[in-house]
């Protein structure tokens, strides 16, 4: 796997993962008490938890990282964002994501937000 502007092995991993359908290696490489944030849902926070949404909400997603960007914060933490595209059994869409890792390159925020036109997003009302 590999990101236009993105060396941080876990963001990587996270792809990699999330491809392969492993939503336990996702959810581990979140801190203890990590967070994520899925589009349109409340905050799902700690390993168990975000694993267990994963494996009802994502499977066969297929998520393609193009882009990203990396920025140091001031407490050490680094934000990371990136842009692509998600593919689900019923739709394509573009996705951004916003990650904060910690000093120690561990997932402790991740925010996924669909990139799509108001248009867009009534086109995929079921």
């Amino acid at each position: 796997m590999t990101i236009e502007g993105i060396t941080q092995s876990v963001i990587l991993r996270y792809f990699e993962t999330m491809n392969a359908g492993d939503y336990d290696a996702t959810a581990a490489l979140f801190t203890d008490n990590g967070v994520m944030q899925p589009p349109f849902e409340e905050p799902i926070q700690g390993q168990k938890a975000i694993a267990t949404y994963l494996k009802a909400e994502a499977i066969d997603m297929q998520l393609s990282p193009k882009t990203g960007s990396v920025e140091p914060q001031e407490n050490e933490d680094t934000q990371i964002q990136v842009k692509g595209r998600v593919q689900t059994p019923l739709f394509s869409v573009n996705v951004g994501w916003i990650f904060i890792l910690n000093p120690e390159q561990r997932i402790s925020f991740a925010r996924i937000k669909l990139l799509a036109s108001p248009q867009e997003l009534l086109s995929l009302r079921r």
